[in-house]
């Protein structure tokens, strides 16, 4: 199970499971982290999002004023990535949900995950990844 996964489904007022809009393996190159080679060289950072919300109307009209245009999000995160530096992957997941969270009222909750597989941890490992859920 992957971490967006993880935190579970979103329900909706009725107690119906919201559908998700998701994104994955969206990458930049950012300045982030509490020493001061990261900030200078910079590094690799990715992105998963997933957005909880009820596609029932967009699909009905095939509408996409009713849902969220996701080419234009995706462009929007990697601007949270390759964006203005932070000390810590909590900012940094906080600033993607908030995108996220602005992109249509219509969403309801959020997941986000970030990816940090170049972090300064003095042993091998594949990635370190924050997960974090926002709700409205």
């Amino acid at each position: 199970m992957s971490s967006l996964e993880a935190a579970g489904p979103v329900l909706d007022a009725e107690g119906r499971v919201l559908d998700r809009i998701v994104l994955r393996g969206l990458t930049g190159r950012g300045h982030h982290g509490v020493l001061g080679f990261e900030r200078e060289q910079g590094q690799p950072f990715g992105l998963d999002v997933a957005l909880h919300l009820d596609t029932r109307e967009a699909a009905a009209g095939d509408d996409l004023t009713a849902t969220v245009n996701y080419g234009t999000l995706a462009v929007e995160l990697v601007a949270v990535l390759t964006g203005d530096p932070v000390d810590l992957l909590e900012t940094l997941a906080q600033r993607a949900a908030d995108v996220c969270l602005a992109a249509s009222p219509r969403v309801r909750a959020v997941d986000v995950v970030v990816h940090k597989p170049h972090a300064p941890v003095p042993t091998p490992f594949d990635d370190v990844e924050l997960a974090i859920r926002r709700t409205r």
